[in-house]
């Protein structure tokens, strides 16, 4: 086990060197700057400012320059946020997105996972086409309505829950926040597990099972559940990445200080250093999950072996 964790993450740092590779030359050739915004300033400033932030040197020597401070931890300052460093930035942010983040998958897999199971054992009948219904609902509603809607009900209509706010990721201002985060996540985790569990339900072991005099209960949690959730497994790693690094339009209209908005704001400011610390974070989250999902594998089905 130790043997094959240390291999997956060995092949991951190809992985992460080729995303660093990509983003930080596309940064750069694409047009305007980190300071074209700036009032005109006198030639002789403006080259002293590129010479402070390095980015008089060659793109190459840049590019040599920035790797060798990430191998250190150092992800070099914010061009916009001059009295913050990019690490400053990201550790100030992280904890809010990986609250939010971390309870809306926790959410999302909990209710999925029930919701698709129902509608697999219930189906063609009432209760799953109200569960498809709902999960189809959820998908094509994008969070950007959903949100203000949520708000709307609950926070101005009925004044259950505040509107926006972090107080100190305070229940009351997670709610909505993460009810919003996991609602399409919940669809498609649960038409996951109810597409998995309904071919499985048909599988020879299954039969085999039933045939034993094995309860019902226990051939869908003991035999049954084990193979159906292989997709939704694969589907957690990228999606869990994608909640905890935070959804901007949540994080925006819920006023929570994560860093979602941080990589928003960096891209539009041509902020380097900001937009790059914020990709290989997610890029080394997303490698991490995936590793996690395989070793899920070996729990979830003892054919798949981890050489």
């Amino acid at each position: 086990m130790a043997a094959h964790i240390i291999r997956r993450l060995l092949t991951g740092i190809p992985t992460l060197l080729v995303i660093v590779t990509i983003a930080f030359f596309m940064m750069r050739v694409a047009p305007g700057g980190p300071f074209d915004r700036e009032r005109a300033l006198p030639v002789e400033i403006e080259r002293n400012v590129l010479k402070a932030y390095h980015l008089d040197q060659p793109l190459v020597l840049q590019y040599r320059d920035y790797l060798l401070g990430v191998l250190r931890g150092d992800f070099g300052p914010s061009f916009k946020y001059r009295d913050f460093t990019v690490a400053e930035l990201l550790a100030t942010g992280f904890p809010a997105s990986l609250e939010v983040g971390g309870l809306a998958i926790l959410l999302a897999v909990g209710l999925g996972i029930t919701l698709g199971t129902l509608a697999a054992l219930r189906q063609n009948t009432g209760a799953d086409h109200a569960v498809m219904a709902t999960a189809m609902t959820g998908i094509t509603v994008p969070n950007f309505v959903m949100a203000p809607l949520l708000t709307l009900i609950f926070g101005v209509w009925l004044r259950w829950l505040p509107v926006a706010g972090w107080n100190g990721g305070a229940p009351a201002n997670l709610i909505l926040p993460v009810t919003a985060l996991a609602l399409p996540q919940i669809a498609y985790i649960a038409r996951l597990t109810r597409g998995s569990l309904i071919e499985v339900l048909h599988a020879d072991y299954i039969r085999t099972a039933r045939a034993k005099g094995l309860r019902e209960r226990i051939v869908i949690v003991r035999h049954a559940l084990k193979g159906a959730l292989m997709p939704v497994v694969s589907y957690l790693g990228p999606a869990t990445a994608q909640l905890v690094t935070g959804s901007v339009v949540i994080e925006t209209i819920f006023g929570i200080p994560g860093i979602g908005r941080y990589f928003v704001q960096g891209a539009l400011n041509r902020d380097y250093t900001l937009v790059m610390g914020t990709v290989i974070t997610y890029a080394v989250l997303i490698i991490l999950l995936n590793l996690a999902v395989d070793l899920l594998y070996g729990l979830l089905d003892p054919k798949v072996k981890q050489r």
